[in-house]
């Protein structure tokens, strides 16, 4: 079976591609969901299952979505009426969950799952863009609430062998997040912060994760990630990058914010 790559893409910010959101740049808009459009196409094949690390889903232990059929998550407020009746009605994977819940306990995770769990917009609203059809098997896995860095490169390295079995692991977050700094001028933090970010991750595998380890000490790291559950899915996929080089096949601004895809494998 080929082996599948690990994704870091940004969501943008609510149900942004399906409703009409002036106060975000129209054409940064435009190019982050051409790139989403186009995630299929860059695959080596098509994958048999996804496996979606959110940044909107936290839980104390690594927490499984195990329903057959997950129902949508509608985790934004203030929104237009149309934007809460969204549909992306992929099926989900027990087997798949299970299989994950394996890997982790034996990497020394505790687990759970949660069988009512719905898709939160940090999976539909960039799978509806990459997978309208809503056909491949998708599991979503949460962070652990603690958003430790060591820890969670550690949960992405136990992932790792999901990638031979024809699963694609897609860490969802942005690599700028800083809601009230959206509404000031977000350019020069979110440029210096991802810089730095673009250079740590691109690094040799071994001096990429230790530098991601340490992430809070680069250059506007904190007035990018006032709280860091954004970038904590990035972390997630270094690790089950294992050895493989990263490359960035999408950068650009949203919001007037740098934001920036990763690729690894």
């Amino acid at each position: 079976m080929t082996r599948m790559p690990v994704l870091f893409v940004p969501h943008g910010g609510g149900p942004w591609p399906f409703v009409d959101l002036p106060m975000f740049d129209k054409a940064g808009q435009a190019e982050l969901a051409a790139f989403l459009r186009g995630l299929p196409d860059s695959l080596p094949a098509r994958p048999k299952a996804l496996l979606v690390i959110s940044a909107h889903w936290e839980a104390p232990v690594p927490t499984l979505m195990t329903g057959s059929h997950p129902p949508m998550l509608y985790d934004y407020y203030g929104f237009p009426p149309e934007s809460y009746e969204i549909q992306w009605p992929a099926p989900g994977d027990p087997a798949l969950a299970a299989r994950v819940r394996d890997l982790l306990q034996g990497a020394g995770f505790d687990t759970a799952e949660d069988a009512q769990r719905g898709f939160d917009h940090g999976t539909f609203v960039p799978l509806k863009l990459a997978f309208p059809d809503a056909d491949v098997p998708t599991v979503q896995l949460s962070l652990m609430s603690d958003l430790d860095s060591a820890r969670h490169i550690k949960l992405g390295q136990a992932l790792a062998p999901l990638r031979d079995e024809g699963v694609l692991i897609i860490g969802s977050g942005m690599t700028y997040h800083d809601l009230r700094g959206f509404f000031r001028d977000p350019r020069e933090v979110s440029e210096t912060f991802d810089k730095w970010l673009q250079q740590a991750v691109t690094a040799e595998p071994e001096e990429r994760n230790e530098q991601l380890k340490e992430w809070a000490k680069a250059p506007a790291a904190r007035q990018a990630h006032p709280r860091e559950e954004h970038l904590i899915p990035l972390l997630v996929t270094a690790g089950a990058a294992e050895q493989d080089p990263a490359k960035v096949p999408y950068t650009g601004t949203f919001g007037n914010a740098r934001i920036t895809a990763f690729q690894f494998g």
